[in-house]
């Protein structure tokens, strides 16, 4: 059950971890969503400008920050500190455990692997675990909060 009101709705829950850390440290560069109107496409030089900039606290990450691309619908719910330098980004959404992690099956282009059966947990490793700097591999989790 979600009692937090600004995800009431949401029963999906993107867990982005820690990928932009170890970005080019021989990671393949991560295919960004299809253009929409609402999601216009971004230019190299603008991705790296967002990642330059200094992060507001509380505000959503970037694609760029991330290194990883975010599901078009997915609203920020909040950021935890991981420790070693890493954080989790939470992002929620209406849309259905299978359109998830059959929209990330096709951006990643990987299988990915369900963690879990209940609740359905699916999860994409990104780049490298390297233990002495992270606490956790950077990748994408998606758990359906909608099954029981």
């Amino acid at each position: 059950m979600v009692t937090n009101p600004r995800v009431a709705g949401l029963g999906l829950v993107l867990l982005l971890a820690g990928a932009a850390l170890d970005a080019g440290a021989g990671q393949r560069p991560v295919p960004k969503p299809f253009p929409s109107p609402d999601r216009p496409p971004a230019t190299q030089a603008a991705n790296r400008a967002e990642a330059q900039a200094p992060r507001v606290p509380g505000t959503p990450p970037t694609e760029a920050e991330l290194g990883l691309p975010v599901y078009p619908t997915a609203q920020y719910i909040a950021s935890y500190d991981a420790g070693q330098n890493q954080h989790y980004h939470l992002f929620g959404t209406a849309a259905t455990f299978g359109e998830i992690v059959a929209y990330y099956r096709s951006v990643l282009r990987q299988r990915g692997e369900l963690v879990f059966d209940l609740p359905p947990t699916h999860m994409f490793e990104v780049g490298r675990f390297r233990e002495d700097r992270m606490a956790f591999p950077p990748g994408v989790t998606v758990k359906d909060y909608t099954w029981g």
